[in-house]
């Protein structure tokens, strides 16, 4: 079963909409903290609409904490990333898949991606006028590609 993790993450927004892609594909979605707002905020509600009660959700303190209590192997877990080495599409996801996000601003520290250098995979970008993109808009599209690996039909 694919899992949406989101290391620190500082947009309520995004949190939200992220959310609402988990319940959609019926995966859960792990938080990871500190985050940069309340998690109760109504604009975390407002953007996952009514859809957020249905978000089976975790939250873990830290990532110690995560690995420990998730039990996650190394080979499960995926780095989304804008500096990762390897293109998305060269993913060969495993049947229970964690796609990693950072926040917003700060991304997935590098010491943390250090740990797993050929789990780094970054969404293709084409102009130089864009650094990365939208949160949200990452985690559903990974999360669709993850999909096309494991239901192809």
């Amino acid at each position: 079963m694919l899992k949406i993790v989101l290391y620190q993450p500082e947009i309520p927004g995004n949190t939200g909409s992220i959310g609402r892609t988990c319940v959609a594909l019926n995966c859960p979605l792990i938080l990871i903290k500190p985050y940069g707002f309340d998690i109760s905020e109504k604009s975390v509600r407002r953007a996952g609409l009514d859809y957020w009660k249905h978000i089976r959700l975790t939250e873990y303190e830290d990532w110690n904490n995560f690995l420990e209590l998730e039990n996650a192997q190394k080979d499960q877990l995926y780095f989304i990333e804008s500096t990762g080495a390897s293109s998305i599409y060269q993913a060969q996801f495993k049947n229970d898949s964690y796609l990693i996000f950072g926040g917003e601003t700060k991304g997935i520290p590098i010491n943390l991606l250090q740990d797993y250098p050929n789990q780094v995979y970054h969404l293709p970008m084409f102009s130089d006028h864009i650094r990365s993109l939208n949160l949200a808009n990452t985690a559903t599209t990974a999360a669709y590609l993850y999909l096309a690996q494991h239901f192809p039909n």
